[in-house]
């Protein structure tokens, strides 16, 4: 996957480095932010009490860091999102705006509400708390911004096996803000009303949201970049697809507890199977309906109804 070499990347597609702090004010589990950052902290192995500070509500004093910056000034171009991964990332994130903005209100009805995509390394304040980099990429929905530390790629395929391709990190940028969309569309809550188990809330909830980075995939290259008629990728391959799909498997339950334990339970899952997880995301490529993501129905996780 590659994207257009001539696509010029946003200055303000994102932003970078430290932000405004704000209190803890979310505990763990209380709140749709502390449950989609929770879950990931959990799946990634670490303590969420310490890799999210004081999220309890005890914490509730201004922290002191830089205002942000914007896109890496490196980020110029299409051929910029193609070699460095800061880079990419911005361009996935108008790709993705792209796409939302157009078929959110075709489909839904609903118009889509921007967000802001925020880069950090080490550690960083958000509306749903202190997150480190251990946390992995998350989405807050308090403010409404979706966070990532480039590092965590690298780790995606040291530590997870996943394939290093790009469209494999772009499905990552994509499932988080496949949560926004969730945000919008009020679903969102619903992971927290059924955190645990291999057909919790939870899990649906992040199957919708690969579900929704496959109908990007679908629409990403074809979709022009707003004041032009070029897309913004160049036609997927099936290698890239494969990319995709090896970022999903990577980060599937049953594949890390095994990993970490060496024993696999369901009910302590959050996010779904590997098989689970390509298999909406599939879905959602193969079809590029928002209609073919509703996982709260689906009587059979393993099988989307798009895919029978």
């Amino acid at each position: 996957m590659t994207f257009n070499e001539g696509m010029q990347i946003d200055p303000d597609a994102v932003s970078s480095g430290g932000g405004p702090g704000r209190g803890g004010k979310i505990a763990l589990g209380g709140g749709a932010g502390g449950l989609i950052v929770l879950v990931i902290a959990l799946l990634l192995g670490g303590d969420p009490g310490s890799l999210l500070g004081d999220l309890t509500g005890a914490q509730d004093q201004q922290q002191t860091q830089s205002a942000p910056a914007g896109t890496p000034s490196h980020c110029k171009t299409g051929a910029d999102a193609n070699k460095y991964v800061d880079c990419r990332i911005a361009l996935t994130t108008q790709s993705l705006r792209a796409v939302w903005t157009d078929q959110l209100p075709k489909q839904t009805g609903k118009k889509f509400a921007n967000l802001t995509v925020r880069l950090f390394s080490g550690g960083v304040s958000t509306g749903c708390g202190q997150a480190s980099s251990a946390v992995g990429p998350f989405y807050c929905p308090a403010d409404r911004n979706a966070y990532f530390d480039t590092s965590f790629f690298q780790e995606l395929v040291d530590r997870f096996g996943a394939s290093g391709g790009p469209l494999a990190q772009e499905y990552v940028v994509a499932h988080e803000i496949g949560h926004h969309i969730q945000n919008q569309l009020g679903t969102l809550g619903r992971a927290q009303d059924d955190p645990r188990g291999p057909e919790s809330g939870a899990v649906r909830t992040e199957l919708q949201a690969d579900c929704y980075a496959g109908i990007w995939a679908y629409f990403a290259d074809k979709t022009p970049a707003p004041g032009g008629n070029q897309p913004f990728l160049k036609p997927l391959s099936d290698n890239d697809i494969r990319d995709a799909l090896s970022a999903a498997s990577a980060v599937g339950d049953d594949r890390i507890q095994k990993a970490s334990t060496g024993r696999v339970n369901p009910e302590a899952w959050t996010h779904g199977s590997s098989e689970e997880r390509q298999k909406w995301f599939l879905a959602g490529y193969k079809t590029g309906q928002i209609k073919s993501c509703d996982t709260y129905s689906a009587p059979d996780l393993k099988n989307p109804p798009a895919l029978r």
